[in-house]
């Protein structure tokens, strides 16, 4: 975490103090990496993608399956 202190001079009023100190955060980057780590999606473990791996191998050979037997008829992709 990047921390960004100011230091008040002896005839500075608030208003320059804080256009200062907002100055300085913003070329820091610290409101961009807070924002960037609020919407972060986490990473999925190995674990997690291998079973959605097979699940989807799975569905897919059910759906072959089905194919060949004339269960499901195939339809054509839609495009948007």
């Amino acid at each position: 975490m990047i921390n960004v202190k100011v230091k008040a001079n002896k005839a500075e009023n608030s208003t320059n103090l804080l256009r200062r100190f907002s100055k300085r955060v913003q070329s820091a980057g610290v409101l961009s990496k807070a924002k960037s780590n609020r919407f972060r999606k986490r990473e999925s473990s190995e674990y997690i993608k291998k079973k959605n791996k097979l699940r989807a191998i799975e569905k897919r050979g059910r759906i072959e399956k089905m194919l060949k037997m004339g269960q499901v008829i195939k339809s054509k992709k839609k495009r948007r």
